[in-house]
């Protein structure tokens, strides 16, 4: 069998983790032993991701007694469809190993071979394609019972131009998470960026946390967040936000996106009732009416739509209006604090290094008093797109303070604060100066001899200026 990352043995025993499938079962699926199944879901519970690393040995994948043509040959031979028995592939690498002078290997030697293979690689080489998909990959459960039990994400680029910051005209991205059961939407981000995990984060963050809108009620911690194979959905960032919220993430199979039609519904449906008859509204890609949205008021206008109207009408596969049904008898599994939720979705995954005017990030550059004690050292920062004035920085994974950049905020830093936190800085550090002065000089004293007068040397031979300079022994 393959070597397995963490993150790969955590999906496969995500569903015993949260009691949905046994080990027996998923042992039948996956070719792992039941055994060994239960281990790693004690050592998850017990060390997080940490306890799901492999241990590896230096003499893995390593055979003595067979060299590693022979063992590349047995692996071949158990690949060859119809499938051989082991025995006729023991027999056929004996008669080969000896015509080509090698020590045969012993049976044993060749079944462990054999054994060890990746069972996955089996069914593909032997059983085909379908058995493979029907055994190994994740199918999606078309239907749920519960809001907040599925979450679908996509991104789509919108049919209407609008006008960026620089003037130009463009169309933006929409990122859009919406709950499978109600068929309520949880959150959407607007981007004029193509999809990134950044987009995916932000998108996720106004979905879990709850709204400024009383009546955009939904929000929580999805069960399940299901999207397509998209390099932003498949992006270490985003995988290691589901395990750490204890979401099951699962992708679509390629070139069959069981159940995405729900949200590919809803795309539709912003073109026919809201982008339509908007300013700039795109026929055949080009803006059938001079643009004049930015992206701000065009978030506006979804954000009314989803509230006012699509939320409080009857959906025709429900029977029920997306907002009610998500609502009914439920109570959502939230995060412990906005914080909480940032520190997993917003982070930069490339450390910064403080400069001494503060932290340079994106062509900005920004300061905070607390960063003056901290020059030098590499930090981790997190940001909001939507909101660059302020960033907040983490020091070996703690929190340390909050950094504004003074040419994106109305609030402003003076230099009396900056040149007041120099001071103390500095004065920290002249008081441990003097305190290592302190005791060397208490240990040389203790140690010195003791010269109660300076003793000139003689400096007749001295030619020159240089005769009026008297020299000391102790210089």
């Amino acid at each position: 069998m393959k070597k397995l990352s963490s993150l790969e043995r955590y999906k496969i025993i995500q569903p015993i983790l949260e009691n949905d499938v046994s080990s027996t079962e998923i042992s039948k699926l996956s070719g792992i032993p039941s055994r060994t199944l239960r281990y790693w879901a004690k050592k998850f519970l017990e060390e997080g991701l940490a306890g799901l690393k492999r241990k590896s040995r230096s003499d893995r994948g390593i055979y003595k007694s067979i060299s590693p043509e022979m063992v590349e040959l047995a692996i071949g031979l158990a690949l060859q469809k119809p499938p051989l028995l082991i025995t006729a592939i023991y027999r056929r690498i004996s008669i080969i190993a000896k015509k080509k002078s090698l020590p045969p290997p012993s049976y044993d030697t060749v079944y462990g071979i054999i054994k060890k293979i990746d069972p996955t690689l089996i069914t593909l080489a032997i059983e085909g394609s379908k058995a493979y998909q029907q055994k190994y990959e994740l199918l999606y459960r078309m239907e749920c019972k519960t809001s907040n039990e599925i979450w679908q994400a996509d991104h789509t680029e919108l049919d209407i131009f609008i006008i960026d910051e620089n003037g130009n005209e463009k169309r933006p991205w929409l990122t859009t998470i919406i709950d499978d059961y109600s068929r309520a939407i949880a959150g959407i981000f607007l981007s004029f960026n193509s999809p990134s995990s950044i987009n995916t984060a932000l998108a996720l963050r106004q979905a879990i946390w709850r709204k400024r809108n009383n009546m955009w009620e939904i929000c929580g911690i999805p069960g399940i967040l299901y999207t397509d194979h998209g390099t932003d959905f498949m992006s270490l960032h985003i995988q290691r936000v589901c395990v750490d919220l204890k979401t099951r993430h699962i992708n679509s199979i390629v070139g069959r996106p069981q159940g995405r039609g729900k949200i590919e519904r809803f795309f539709k449906t912003l073109n026919e009732n809201v982008l339509i008859d908007l300013p700039g509204f795109s026929v055949k890609g080009k803006p059938s009416s001079k643009p004049l949205l930015n992206i701000e008021k065009l978030n506006e206008i979804l954000e009314k739509f989803i509230i006012e109207i699509y939320h409080q009408s009857r959906h025709s596969s429900t029977g029920e209006a997306p907002i009610k049904r998500w609502a009914h008898g439920f109570l959502p599994r939230m995060p412990e604090s906005i914080e909480t939720l940032d520190n997993l979705l917003l982070s930069i995954n490339k450390l910064r290094k403080i400069q001494r005017d503060g932290i340079r990030f994106m062509g900005f550059r920004y300061i905070s008093t607390t960063l003056a004690g901290f020059v030098g050292e590499l930090v981790d920062i997190r940001y909001d797109p939507r909101d660059l004035a302020e960033i907040k920085v983490y020091y070996n994974d703690a929190f340390l303070c909050k950094a504004i950049c003074q040419d994106l905020s109305s609030l402003t830093i003076s230099l009396k604060e900056i040149k007041k936190a120099r001071q103390e800085i500095k004065r920290g550090l002249y008081k441990h100066i003097k305190d290592f002065k302190r005791v060397v000089s208490v240990n040389l004293n203790k140690n010195r001899e003791v010269i109660s007068k300076d003793t000139p040397v003689n400096n007749s031979s001295l030619k020159g200026s240089d005769k009026h300079l008297k020299l000391y022994e102790n210089d």
